[in-house]
C-alpha cells in the first residue's frame, strides 16, 4: 500500500474538547528505545527527531507522550521539544501522569493525588510549555478509585496548567466515577483485534458519550511491552493484508479506526518507513466481510 503521499487527515478528524485532531496520531514511547519499559536498546537521536518532524509533515497533529517514557540516554519529552518547538498552533500534545520511575528506570509507587502537580510540572518543563493540552490520569492496578486523582487534575486545570483531562487503563466504572467530577475528553486503553467484550463495551460507551477512545498497542500482541509485534502470527490479518497490498500492521490500524468515528490511533515507531506506512493506514478501508472476519478472532 502506498505510503509516501497519504497524509494523516485521510483518517478523518475528532474533537478533543475544543481541539481538533486527525484521528491518526503518533505515540512517542518507542522513540526512546524498543519500548519505554525496556532499558536495553537506545534509538539514534537524530533519527528520532527526523521521525517526529516527518510525522508533523505528514499531517500528524496529535502526539502522545509521558515523562516516564525514557531510556538511559533518551527522553521522549525532550526529543519532542527539540524536534517540534516552537510548537504549531494546531499540534496537540497529550501526556500521562500517575506512574513514575526513578532515574535508574525502576518503577515507583503510583503517585498520590497530591503528587500529580509535580508530575504535571515535570512534563511542562521537559516539553517547554506553559500548559498541557491533554493530561490522562493513567490508573495503575493498585488504584481502585480515580476520584481523588481526577479531582487533583481538575484543580490543575482551574489553575491553567491543563486544558483537558482524560483517563487511561480504566474500566467503565472508573470512567463513570471520573465523569461525576469533570468532563473527560478521552479514554486511553489497551485495545485491538481480539479484545474482550468489556473492552468493546467501553469503546461503545465512549462513542455514546462523545468521548474519544484512544487505543494503545493496537498493532501488537502480548509482547507489546517488549516491542514484539504479534501480527505475523495472525493468518487472518496476513491474508487480508495480502489482498490489499498492505502490511499486517496497516490492517490492524485500519480495523481499529473503523471501530467508530470517535476512535483515534497513536501508533509509535522510530523508523521513517514504518511511520509513513502507519499514516497511510488511515486511508485503508476494510469492507464489512473483512471487518467481520477480524472481529470474530
Amino acid at each position: 500500500m502506498t505510503s509516501t503521499t497519504t497524509t494523516a487527515d485521510a483518517a478523518g478528524t475528532w474533537q478533543l474538547g475544543d481541539l481538533t485532531v486527525n484521528r491518526l496520531g503518533f505515540g512517542a514511547m518507542r522513540l526512546t528505545g524498543s519500548a519505554a519499559f525496556d532499558l536495553g536498546e537506545v534509538r539514534d537521536r537524530d533519527r528520532s527527531i527526523q521521525v517526529l518532524r516527518r510525522a508533523v509533515e505528514l499531517g500528524v497533529n496529535h502526539v502522545d507522550t509521558a515523562a516516564f517514557y525514557f531510556s538511559p540516554l533518551r527522553s521522549a519529552n525532550e526529543l519532542i521539544n527539540s524536534a517540534l518547538a516552537p510548537y504549531a498552533d494546531d499540534l496537540v500534545i497529550a501526556t500521562k501522569v500517575g506512574p513514575g520511575r526513578d532515574p535508574s528506570g525502576a518503577w515507583l509507587s503510583p503517585a498520590r493525588p497530591d503528587e500529580l502537580r509535580g508530575q504535571v510540572e515535570e512534563n511542562l518543563r521537559q516539553l517547554g510549555r506553559d500548559h498541557l493540552d491533554v493530561v490522562n490520569f493513567r490508573r495503575m492496578p493498585t488504584v481502585e478509585s480515580v476520584a481523588e486523582h481526577v479531582g487533583a487534575l481538575a484543580d490543575l486545570r482551574e489553575a491553567g496548567l491543563i486544558r483537558h483531562i482524560g483517563v487511561s487503563a480504566v474500566e467503565r466504572s472508573h470512567l463513570e466515577e471520573a465523569l461525576t467530577i469533570t468532563p473527560v475528553v478521552c479514554v486511553q486503553n489497551r485495545f485491538g483485534i481480539g479484545s474482550s467484550p468489556d473492552a468493546l463495551d467501553l469503546l461503545a460507551t465512549c462513542g455514546d458519550l462523545g468521548i474519544a477512545f484512544v487505543p494503545f498497542f493496537a498493532v501488537a500482541g502480548t509482547g507489546a511491552e517488549r516491542g514484539r509485534s504479534a501480527s505475523a502470527e495472525d493468518e487472518e490479518v496476513a491474508a487480508i493484508a495480502d489482498a490489499h497490498g498492505a502490511s499486517p500492521a496497516q490492517v490492524r490500524l485500519a480495523w481499529t479506526l473503523q471501530q467508530g468515528a470517535h476512535v483515534l490511533a497513536i501508533p509509535g515507531t522510530g523508523n521513517l518507513g514504518h511511520l509513513e506506512q502507519n499514516v497511510a493506514a488511515g486511508a485503508l478501508r476494510l469492507d464489512e466481510s473483512e471487518l467481520a472476519r477480524l472481529s470474530r478472532r
